[in-house]
This record gives structure tokens, C-alpha cells and sequence, in this order.
């Protein structure tokens, strides 16, 4: 295992250590988790891929480029709705 230094605000280290501590982890080991369990871009759009060829296999869902468009604008806007962006 190699180390790795990385500048963050002092508030997010405060933040980070205290979720890691609550799940009886250490901050180490938190962020080890976390880099285990968060997709990579091309890994979310590899697994969006695979959703619309199985809902286009089930059910003939099989939606144009601007229709997609606008599902993730709508997405984006509910998203932004309930997280107060």
C-alpha cells in the first residue's frame, strides 16, 4: 500500500474523520472504503449503458439522443430542487 499526501480545508479533514470515526473506522480507512464504492465517470456511464440496453430489451425503451437530453435535465433540475443547489 502506498502513502499519499493530499491539501484539503481543515474543516473537510475535521468532517471526513469524524464520518470515518462514527463507522468505527479510521480516516485511512475510510477513504480506502470510499474509493471502493465510488464509480468513476466512465464506470457510471458504462452502467448507464447496460440499464438502457436491458430496459430496450424488456420493454422496446429505447429513447433518442435529445429525449435522453432531457431526462437528464430534468434529473439535474430535481436533483438541484432537493439539495438546495
Amino acid at each position: 500500500m502506498s502513502d499519499a499526501n493530499i491539501r484539503l480545508p481543515e474543516e473537510a479533514k475535521e468532517r471526513l474523520a469524524a464520518i470515518a470515526a462514527a463507522e468505527g473506522l479510521s480516516l485511512r480507512a475510510y477513504l480506502a472504503r470510499l474509493a471502493e464504492t465510488l464509480l468513476t465517470p466512465a464506470e457510471r456511464a458504462e452502467r448507464a449503458e447496460k440499464a438502457r440496453m436491458v430496459l430496450e430489451k424488456w420493454n422496446g425503451y429505447a429513447p433518442t439522443s435529445a429525449e435522453q437530453q432531457d431526462l437528464d435535465t430534468e434529473l439535474d433540475r430535481r436533483l438541484a430542487e432537493v439539495t438546495g443547489r
